[in-house]
């Protein structure tokens, strides 16, 4: 893969992972919590796939996805931990909210998790550029 085709790709999934951000908002003013934390999450599943293609990895399985981000990015000291838990955080609620039964997430958790997205896909993506993957 060129240098040219590492920022496509990045650059693609960026673009998928800002107009996930920009759906969760939508669908969480409609008052559409599920698909909000759905969008949440993908937002920053996209992101990390963006990271990845800057290595020119990639993982289409959601746990290797955020696996080799906690292994590779936060335990290497790149982003902080905290970024992690937000991480884990999104896709649990995104399982639970998206495959079980009965279950009720509050417009607040909803709310949270989309700002911690924001944070999320905001600082990859500032490491992106200040690494020259953008």
């Amino acid at each position: 893969m060129t240098t040219d085709n590492i920022k496509a790709l990045s650059s693609y999934r960026l673009v998928q992972a800002e107009e996930s951000l920009d759906a969760a908002r939508i669908l969480l003013d409609q008052g559409l919590i599920r698909p909000s934390v759905n969008r949440s999450y993908y937002s920053m599943f996209y992101t990390v796939l963006a990271l990845l293609a800057s290595r020119k990895q990639e993982t289409s399985k959601h746990s290797g996805v955020i696996s080799v981000f906690d292994k590779e990015f936060v335990k290497a000291g790149m982003f902080s931990k905290e970024l992690s838990h937000w991480l884990h955080k999104a896709f649990d609620l995104r399982q639970r909210s998206d495959y079980a039964a009965y279950i009720q997430v509050s417009n607040e958790d909803a709310a949270q998790i989309l700002e911690e997205a924001g944070k999320f896909v905001a600082e990859v993506k500032r490491k992106l550029v200040e690494h020259g993957f953008l």
